[in-house]
C-alpha cells in the first residue's frame, strides 16, 4: 500500500506540474521575505543578502528539491527598498526543472508614528524544462498492482522548453506589534503546459499573512557582562495561501530568547478535492547572531497519508546576512514585529 500512495503523490505532482505548476513552499516563509511578498524589499532598512534550501520528502529517493537566494537594500532618502531574487525548484522523479530572475522594488509610507505600509512589486524572466523521457502517465500505472507499465514516451512533443515574463505585487502593514501582509503572484497567467500550450495558464497564487509580537521580561537586564538588553519575545502568526483549486493555511508560534529562536508550526487545510495537502507539523530551531548573522533549520514531521515514515519529511536551511552601517549616527533599524523564519 505504501508504495501505491507514493505512486499516487507522484502522479499529482506530474499532473501539477504539467498543467497547473503549482509554487514551490518554504516552512520558513519569514526568512524567504522576498519570495513571500516583494513589499518585504528594503523592509529591515539596511542592506540584506539571503538564501534558503528545501529538501522536500528525501525518503522517497526522488525528492524535491528548492532554493531561493536574495539581496535587498533600503535608500533611506528615498522610502524606497531594491532587490533582487532568484528562485529555483527541480523534481528529480520527472525532472522538471525551474528557474526565475526578478528584479523587486517597494516604497515605504509612514501612516504614524511607528507605523507604516509598503507596497512592492515584482518583475520575473522565468524559464522551464523538463525531460519528457522520464515522465510517467496516469495511463501507465496499475494501481492495483501499485507497478508501472507500458511506455509513455509516445505522447513527447517538441517542446521540453518554455519561458516566460511574470509579475507579482504586494502589500505589507506593521505597527509596534502588529503586521498585515497581502500578495498575489503570477498576475500575467503565464502559458506554462508542456502538453497544452494554450490551455493551461498558471493560476495566480494569492497569499495573506499576519501576526503579533509579545515582549517578554523587557524591564530586566539579559546581558549581564554588557549591560543590555536581552530581546525575549513571543509572536504568533499565520500564512493563508491559495492557488487555483489549492488552498493552504500555516499557523504557529516563535520563542526568541536572543540568540535562541524555537519555534513550531501547523500546515493543513483540506483541499475541494479531498486531494494530499502535504499536511505537516513543522520545528524549528534558529539563532540570530551578535555579527547580524541568522541561521535557522526546520524539519516537517508528515502527518498526511503519505506518513513520515514513506516521505521521510522535510528538512529546510535559511542563512541571512544583514549589513548594518552603524556610523549613520541615527538608529535605522527599528524593531520590526514579525517572525524571524
Amino acid at each position: 500500500m505504501g508504495g501505491k500512495i507514493i505512486l499516487i503523490v507522484f502522479l499529482l505532482s506530474i499532473k501539477v506540474g504539467l498543467a497547473q505548476a503549482q509554487d514551490m513552499q518554504f516552512s520558513q516563509f519569514y526568512a524567504a521575505p522576498i519570495y513571500l511578498n516583494p513589499a518585504f524589499t528594503g523592509s529591515t532598512e539596511w542592506t540584506r543578502v539571503g538564501v534558503n534550501y528545501r529538501n522536500q520528502w528525501p525518503g522517497l529517493d526522488r525528492s524535491f528539491n528548492t532554493f531561493s537566494a536574495y539581496f535587498d537594500h533600503f535608500i533611506d532618502h528615498k522610502n524606497s527598498g531594491v532587490g533582487v531574487i532568484a528562485n529555483g525548484v527541480r523534481d528529480s522523479f520527472s525532472q522538471v526543472q525551474n528557474m526565475e530572475i526578478g528584479l523587486t522594488y517597494a516604497y515605504r509610507i509612514k501612516l504614524g508614528e511607528e507605523s507604516f505600509l509598503h507596497s512592492g512589486v515584482q518583475a520575473s524572466f522565468v524559464h522551464r524544462n523538463v525531460n519528457v523521457e522520464s515522465i510517467i502517465l496516469g495511463t501507465q500505472i496499475d494501481i492495483d498492482r501499485g507497478v508501472v507499465v507500458g511506455d509513455g514516451v509516445n505522447w513527447v512533443t517538441d517542446v521540453s522548453q518554455r519561458s516566460h515574463e511574470d509579475i507579482n505585487a504586494g502589500l505589507y502593514y506593521y505597527d509596534e506589534r502588529y503586521w498585515l501582509g497581502v500578495s498575489a503572484h503570477h498576475l500575467t497567467r503565464p502559458h506554462i503546459s508542456f502538453l497544452q500550450m494554450e490551455d493551461h495558464r498558471l493560476p495566480i497564487r494569492y497569499s495573506v499573512h499576519g501576526g503579533v509580537t509579545f515582549d517578554l521580561f523587557s524591564n530586566n537586564i539579559g546581558d549581564v557582562i554588557n549591560n543590555t538588553l536581552q530581546e525575549r519575545t513571543l509572536s504568533l502568526a499565520f500564512n493563508y495561501k491559495r492557488q487555483g483549486l489549492f488552498d493552504q493555511l500555516d499557523v504557529g508560534a516563535e520563542f526568541f530568547y536572543a540568540p535562541l529562536m524555537l519555534g513550531v508550526w501547523y500546515r493543513g487545510l483540506p483541499t475541494k478535492h479531498n486531494l494530499p495537502n502535504n499536511e505537516a507539523i513543522i520545528a524549528l530551531v534558529g539563532f540570530s547572531l551578535p555579527n547580524d548573522l541568522q541561521i535557522g533549520y526546520s524539519f516537517d514531521f508528515t502527518v498526511s497519508k503519505l506518513a513520515w515514515r514513506n516521505s521521510g519529511g522535510s528538512h529546510e536551511l535559511s542563512i541571512r546576512y544583514t549589513f548594518r552601517n552603524y556610523k549613520l549616527g541615527k538608529k535605522r533599524d527599528r524593531e520590526i514585529p514579525g517572525f524571524k523564519y
